[in-house]
């Protein structure tokens, strides 16, 4: 072997050595760690025999035995099943000494002294705390022997005083207090601080819960500022840990005692029971009456006979009243109450001398297109048709004739007390003007009508109240075509009709608004001949032809075939130029012309002319040509 390798091998061989001496060590100071760590725990709960078992152990074993094979689990169940006796014993040599006092912990203390500023507070500690007496400022009474809550806020502070808090003690007792309530639902004073929105704060055991708007009474509240400042009952209903809030209410309250007096009401409710009640709200359909404790709805229609336009007509809040059960549902949680009910139905109390034919007065409390209701007596009403408000055959809506609010007589047309319906009529309070109409407006005579409608067909001329006629749209004008009445005339434009048919048991009446004037038709059948030329403007223009206007406003028509022009192009709107009438019809006032014809005709004559021209020179040929040939045959023979 050389010297290096055997260097080499004591070099390895050292090092191996320095390694197993460290790790020795390393497991020496653990094990003395550990055992010190041991004395120390068993030090702390006094027991000798753990300390001298753990030395006979570890003076029987290496370090490295011990911590391999030491069983820490079986070694801590036996400091934990220590003699309980040396604990007490142990415990009870600690009592009254500063070790009890847990910090966060709400304990009493005594008043021992007082000054200006602070009170001295023994909890039985070797030393006593010191509270500023802005916190018993809720207390001025706090008097030396007093006993008062203390949270041991800190066990020493920095000068090795005792701190401790009143304050922070009862708020923490009043959190207590507070989620106990909340728990067992019980009662709990507060007092009303301030109003909020939304509702109110309220101080209870020294914490503000809120007391919503909703949850004061069981009726809603107008004025919040008669609860301020007052010491009121509560049931705590919600507590939020997170954020420290709690909710109270005073309605809880009253609502238990109002479910014991229904429970009893709803017992003994029958329909038609008379009961008090009083108005606790006022809606658009109805009321709502609190029955002690039980709500019903008296509907708008059961409150009065009368029609009204809303409750507040007949009731107010907070009033008093007598209401009748009319009905409820098989738990009698819904109940239907009536206030009219009580008294009589009008109609009974109705003038048992009112006849059919009378004349009765009333008030118009409805309107609807096909009438009006008019009250004749409170809570009885009888309905007036617009067929019977006027003469007129021309039917409008009843807004025309009479409003709400509108006093009124009328005929009583039909009555029926069992039905209790009424049927009047105002037409019948004045003469019917179809009676001697025969007279007034006899057949060729000519009156001044108003325009009160038209149709597709037509005009509706009034000539008087409840006299209309009508003029059909082909009685309008002797010369216009009128594709419809609007084009014409207006609503509300007087016009000049001539009767020109009359049927009384009808009530009917033809009108005629043209025949008012001559028929120009007459003059025009001499002027608008057949084959007469006359001048005109293309006033529209169609697929089927032109319509041209002549002299005196008289409209022609002009086929396609006849629109064409003399270099062949088609005569367009707006364009004068002359026409041949080619058709005329006085009955249908129709006038058929043409452009066309007139260079055709002209046409047509030169045609005639050139041939004409041409037969009479042909003749003259043909003459001239026979003399030349009797000639040279009377020379022939004389040779």
């Amino acid at each position: 072997m050389s010297e290096e390798t055997k260097k080499t091998e004591e070099q390895v061989e050292a090092t191996e050595v320095q390694k197993t001496t460290a790790a020795a060590e390393t497991t020496n100071a653990k094990a003395e760690k550990a055992i010190e760590k041991i004395e120390e725990t068993v030090k702390e709960v006094e027991t000798p025999e753990a300390v001298e078992e753990v030395k006979e152990v570890v003076e029987k074993v290496s370090p490295e035995e011990f911590l391999e094979n030491f069983d820490w689990h079986k070694y801590e169940e036996g400091i934990e099943a220590v003699d309980e006796e040396n604990i007490k014993a142990f415990e009870s040599a600690l009592d009254g000494t500063l070790g009890l006092v847990n910090e966060r912990e709400v304990i009493d203390g005594t008043v021992v002294r007082k000054t200006d500023r602070e009170a001295i507070i023994d909890i039985n500690s070797k030393s006593e705390g010191v509270i500023s007496l802005n916190e018993f400022r809720y207390n001025p009474n706090l008097a030396v022997g007093d006993i008062v809550e203390v949270l041991v806020d800190k066990r020493e502070d920095s000068t090795g005083q005792l701190v401790l808090s009143h304050k922070k003690a009862r708020v923490i007792k009043a959190w207590d207090r507070v989620n106990n309530a909340h728990e067992t639902g019980e009662v709990v004073n507060g007092f009303v601080k301030c109003r909020t929105r939304g509702g109110m704060i309220v101080d209870v055991f020294g914490i503000e819960a809120f007391l919503p708007g909703s949850q004061i009474d069981v009726k809603p509240i107008r004025d919040y500022d008669q609860y301020v400042e007052k010491t009121m009952e509560f049931k705590v209903v919600k507590i939020n840990q997170e954020f420290k809030n709690v909710v109270v209410s005073h309605k809880a309250l009253i609502e238990a005692d109002i479910e014991i007096q229904k429970k009893e009401i709803i017992g003994k409710l029958e329909k038609g029971q008379v009961l008090e009640g009083v108005v606790k709200n006022i809606t658009s359909y109805g009321v709502f009456v609190d029955l002690g404790g039980v709500d019903g709805l008296v509907h708008i229609t059961d409150l009065s006979w009368s029609r009204i336009n809303h409750p507040s007509e007949v009731v107010e809040l907070d009033q008093t009243l007598n209401v009748v059960i009319l009905d409820f549902d098989d738990e009698k949680t819904r109940i239907q109450l009536g206030l009219k009910q009580l008294n009589a139905h009008p109609w009974e109390a109705l003038d048992e001398n009112i006849k059919v034919g009378d004349t009765v007065k009333g008030k118009v409390v409805v309107l609807a297109d096909y009438g009006a209701f008019i009250e004749v007596a409170q809570g009885v009403e009888g309905l007036i048709h617009v067929s019977e408000m006027s003469w007129s055959t021309h039917l409008r809506s009843a807004q025309d004739f009479v409003s709400v609010g509108d006093e009124v007589e009328a005929q009583v047309l039909t009555l029926d007390r069992e039905e209790r319906k009424m049927s009047l009529g105002i037409k019948q309070l004045h003469p019917d003007p179809w009676n001697n109409i025969a007279e007034k407006y006899p057949v060729g005579s000519t009156h001044t009508g108003t325009v009160r409608n038209y149709t597709n067909f037509g005009v509706f001329v009034e000539l008087e109240e409840g006299i209309d006629g009508l003029v059909y749209i082909s009685d309008l004008s002797w010369t216009k075509k009128i594709k419809h009445p609007s084009d014409f005339v207006s609503v509300g434009d007087k016009l000049e009709v001539q009767v020109l048919e009359l049927d009384v048991e009808g009530r009917k009446l033809n009108l005629g608004h043209k025949q008012t004037t001559e028929n120009p038709w007459d003059a025009h059948e001499a002027t608008f001949a057949i084959d007469s030329i006359h001048e005109g403007t293309v006033k529209d223009k169609s697929d089927k032809g032109l319509i041209v206007t002549l002299e005196d406003g008289v409209e022609a028509f002009v086929p396609s075939r006849f629109t064409t022009k003399e270099d062949g192009t088609k005569l367009a709107k707006g364009d004068t130029d002359k026409f041949k009438v080619i058709e005329f019809n006085k009955e249908f006032r129709r006038v058929v012309a043409s452009h066309t014809s007139i260079f055709k005709a002209q046409e047509e004559k030169n045609i005639k002319a050139a041939q004409k021209k041409a037969d009479t020179a042909d003749k003259t040929t043909l003459g001239d040509l026979g003399g030349d040939l009797a000639a040279l045959k009377k020379k022939m023979e004389g040779k």
